[in-house]
Order: structure tokens, then C-alpha cells, then sequence
């Protein structure tokens, strides 16, 4: 970075930072809240797929989920080591939040927040069985997809390393949840699958955040961001309903 040049102006230019030495504040915040985020979210949706396993309707799906539940685990546990550089105590984080606690199936609750964590609303919801939980997967996991693609391009240099290491990883999940919806299609009533998308697909869409949010300027500014709300949200929408199509189904 040149001598005249600020941090701003350095990550604006499209610079990267290396370590916490140099992190200005308003950067470790939101840099933070990214991390937060993530590792919630990934924490408290194998939280409640752990719960799932045994409703597996074989032995294959049934292992089939335990491993996607070690992997977000561990992918949880990847961005969890960063944070710990920045003062973070990964040693009590696992436990500190109920990670399995939901709200009612009929709630509402739009972007909120939990009240306990930085989970993404989308993971307030409770899963409804077998063929719920892998519709959910199937549209959350497009959602992290297009997540990952734009959080790998960070200009945290460690984190972005993190997340394209993270990024085929969650995409197997989602050609897994894919596959699982074709079996399911082929083996149960498909009125119970188009259920499910019509449930999960609005609060899946949620997770995106606000269109209108003038944030997502801030950010790339920052080099936090290369994209906005409604760009991303687009994006996931085209890509998955697509999918959805081709498996015989309709999106919203």
C-alpha cells in the first residue's frame, strides 16, 4: 500500500488486508458481522439437520446428511478460527447460543434477526420431516452458492481464502439436496414437495436482505462487497428456478 495512500482509498482501489494489525474499525465491524453470520447460520442449520438424520428413508440418505451436517460444521469451524484472530472466544462460541431453538412453523418474521445469535432469519424456521428438510436444503444451498461466489472475492485475504475453500464444499450439498428432490419425486406425493417450496422459497429469498438496503454501497467500498441485495437475490432466483423447472416444479 503507498505511504499516501489511506486504507479507504487502498481497498477501494480493490486492495486486500492480510492480518487484524491493520483493520481499520469500521471494517472490523462489519467484517466481523459477516463472520458472525456465517458461522451462526452454518451452526444453527446443522443444528437443526442433526435432528433430521434418523428420518433418513435409508441407510444412504441417512449418511448422506450426517456428513453434510459435520461439513457445515466444520465450514462453521474454518470461519470461526479467523474470528478468533480478531479477539473472538472460539472456545465458548459453540455453546453459547441455542442452536437448535426455532419458532413456530406458521411465524413470520420477514429478515428479523434472532434475538440470540446472527443466524439469517431463514434459520428460525423449523423443518417439517424428511422431504421438508430436503426441499429447504435444495433452496438455501442455491442461496449459499450464490453467497459463497460473492464471499469468496472478500478483501480479507484469510476469509476470502476460507470461503473458496468452503464454496464446493456447500455446492455438493445443494447437488445432494437436488438429487434427494428427484428421489423424492419419484417415490412420494409431489403435492408435499411443491408444499414445501412454496414454504421455504419466500424465506429463503429473505436471506438476501433488503433491496433497497444502501449498505451494500458502503461495503463495496470497503471491498466487503462486490454486489447488491437485489443483484444476488436475481441471481438465485433465475439459477434456481431453473432447477425447480427441470425437476417438474414451480418456484414461490
Amino acid at each position: 500500500m503507498a505511504e499516501d495512500m489511506s486504507i479507504e482509498s487502498y481497498l477501494a482501489a480493490g486492495g486486500v488486508l492480510t492480518n487484524p494489525t491493520n483493520v481499520p474499525p469500521r471494517y472490523r465491524a462489519e467484517l466481523m458481522k459477516l463472520m458472525a453470520t456465517f458461522v451462526d447460520s452454518e451452526l444453527a442449520g446443522a443444528a437443526g439437520f442433526a435432528d433430521i438424520i434418523n428420518q433418513g428413508p435409508g441407510i444412504k440418505e441417512r449418511i448422506a446428511a450426517a456428513k453434510i451436517v459435520l461439513e457445515k460444521t466444520d465450514n462453521a469451524d474454518k470461519v470461526l478460527s479467523i474470528m478468533g484472530e480478531f479477539g473472538a472466544d472460539t472456545g465458548r462460541y459453540a455453546n453459547h447460543h441455542p442452536w437448535t431453538a426455532r419458532l413456530e412453523r406458521d411465524a413470520d418474521i420477514g429478515q428479523t434477526r434472532s434475538e440470540h445469535d446472527m443466524r439469517l432469519a431463514v434459520f428460525n424456521y423449523p423443518l417439517d420431516g424428511w422431504t421438508d428438510a430436503v426441499v429447504m436444503n435444495l433452496l438455501m444451498g442455491r442461496a449459499v452458492a450464490v453467497q459463497m461466489a460473492e464471499f469468496s472475492m472478500v478483501s480479507y485475504q484469510p476469509l476470502a481464502e476460507a470461503f473458496r475453500a468452503i464454496a464446493p464444499i456447500e455446492a455438493r450439498h445443494a447437488e445432494l439436496a437436488e438429487e434427494g428432490v428427484a428421489k423424492l419425486l419419484d417415490s412420494s406425493d409431489k403435492a408435499a414437495v411443491q408444499a414445501s417450496v412454496a414454504y421455504w422459497w419466500p424465506r429463503v429469498a429473505a436471506s438476501f436482505g433488503s433491496e433497497t438496503s444502501s449498505k451494500a454501497e458502503a461495503l463495496k467500498a470497503i471491498g466487503l462487497r462486490k454486489s447488491g441485495n437485489a443483484e444476488l437475490k436475481n441471481r438465485w432466483e433465475a439459477e434456481t428456478k431453473a432447477i425447480l423447472e427441470n425437476l417438474g416444479l414451480t418456484a414461490g
